[in-house]
């Protein structure tokens, strides 16, 4: 039991030292009154964090055709 304990350990280890070095986070407060649209229409998504990348990628992309 205690060598499957100690490479859980050293799997969240090895994944935090790649998620301090890869990664970044963002928090977003949204206030359930005057966001209630927003918040309706990401617990209507698969993917919360696939829906918002793919609205800014497209953002990005208006912005870099010049549109």
């Amino acid at each position: 039991m205690a060598d499957w304990l100690d490479s859980i350990e050293a799997r969240n280890k090895a994944q935090a030292k790649y998620d301090k070095s890869h990664t970044a986070g963002f928090y977003m407060k949204l206030n359930t009154r005057t966001d209630s649209d927003i918040i309706r229409w990401l617990w209507g998504q698969p993917s919360k964090q696939g829906a918002i990348k793919r609205l800014i990628r497209d953002e990005i992309s208006r912005k870099s055709a010049g549109l």
